[in-house]
């Protein structure tokens, strides 16, 4: 039998440069061996300038005797402390606004974002007002505002504003009075935490008993019954201590009490209202995504409008407002670095005073990016797990 001998070979090898694996491969190799040589050439000549002008490298000023004041602080420091609790007390200061002005922020964007579609005229305008007017000027002038606000339009401590026993305002700050130390707080702050846990168990259960039998529970009211009720037990139980820790003027400021510096409450004000107005507008976008067709069938079914909201329109409109608000909730930690301008000890404030200092602008700027990616991560991380909960499950 005669054979063709034009017949082609299939088992052609196909040069490297026409197969897209192999071609992408070899792009992929030489952009990394790229970045490798750039990588190379910035350390090696960041080393060099470095040894030629004798400036020393490492973390070793971490150890040594910081020398420096810091005005707030959540733990004990002094100028004797060394540079690395003293950055310590500025990863705490971050921590604390970004952590209350989340949290108001919620509550206020929620809020808002829910009066915006008010049927009230005049509550749908201010609504629309406040979103317009704080999200239309740029942050760092509304902390410069809030700053001299305080500093500027509020009396000195001994004509501080007084509206309330034991609160009072001035340009040093809001004072009011606290708790006296007594034993029985620190088994209140424990129950308290035994009635969180109480509240979120409380919660799932309701969630699948509706589920399953249609029947709602009273979550909100047995919650706060939780919350303050355990506690109250337990302030009972300890004696009913009622001594209170009341400021005092004395010389040029106020004794005892706790003391909310100007500096924070300026960086809280601005952080909280500036990014509520984004907030706002990311649950009014939510709420609208939602089919009115979803009103129409709860309002048909006898549900009062509170219950359409809480049960039928957030729970759906969730879905689309989480991912938005991850950004605005990471937004507002780094624009907490903004503290800088208004003389809050925030990280970025107690990092720079460390690296004019000791001169380890590398290792200090190094630090800010590091405790600011992790604040990110750990954020998104938090956020992505409650995304992944309130996603429609598919049959």
């Amino acid at each position: 039998m005669k054979t063709d001998s034009n017949h082609t070979n299939t088992s052609e090898v196909i040069p490297f440069w026409n197969d897209p694996s192999k071609r992408a491969l070899f792009y992929q190799i030489g952009v990394l061996a790229m970045v490798g040589c750039l990588s190379y050439y910035l350390i090696s000549n960041t080393i060099a300038n470095l040894e030629r002008q004798a400036i020393a490298t490492g973390f070793g000023f971490l150890d040594r005797e910081s020398a420096f004041e810091i005005g707030e602080s959540l733990i004990s420091y002094s100028a004797a402390d060394t540079y690395g609790r003293a950055l310590i007390v500025g990863v705490l200061n971050t921590l604390k606004v970004s952590f209350i002005g989340i949290v108001l922020t919620l509550v206020l964007g929620t809020f808002i974002g829910v009066a915006r579609l008010s049927a009230n005229w005049l509550v749908a305008k201010l609504s629309a007002g406040f979103i317009e007017v704080f999200q239309d000027i740029p942050i760092l002038l509304q902390l410069f505002f809030w700053y001299a606000f305080f500093y500027e339009m509020l009396p000195s401590p001994r004509q501080a504003l007084n509206p309330i026993t034991g609160v009072f305002l001035s340009n040093r700050g809001l004072v009011f009075g606290i708790p006296a130390d007594h034993p029985a707080h620190k088994y209140m702050a424990i129950a308290f935490a035994v009635a969180c846990v109480l509240v979120y168990i409380l919660t799932r259960w309701a969630r699948k008993r509706q589920a399953l039998t249609g029947r709602i529970f009273p979550v909100g009211r047995t919650s706060l019954a939780l919350l303050i009720g355990l506690p109250l037990l337990v302030w009972s139980v300890g004696g009913f201590p009622t001594a209170m820790n009341m400021p005092k003027l004395g010389g040029f400021n106020f004794e005892g009490g706790l003391n909310l510096s100007p500096e924070f409450a300026a960086l809280l004000i601005g952080l909280v209202l500036y990014t509520a107005a984004f907030v706002a507008e990311i649950v009014r976008a939510g709420i609208q995504a939602v089919s009115h067709g979803q009103t129409e069938a709860a309002m048909s079914l006898g549900l009062r409008k509170s219950h359409i909201l809480n049960l039928v329109i957030l729970p759906q409109a969730l879905r689309v407002i989480i991912p938005p608000l991850t950004s605005q909730m990471l937004n507002l930690t780094k624009n907490s670095s903004l503290a800088v301008a208004i003389g809050f000890p925030d990280f970025v404030s107690v990092a720079g005073t460390a690296i004019n200092q000791t001169g380890q602008a590398i290792e200090g700027v190094a630090l800010i990016m590091i405790v600011y990616l992790c604040f990110s991560l750990l954020t998104s991380a938090l956020m992505n797990w409650y995304n992944k909960k309130m996603v429609l499950v598919e049959r």
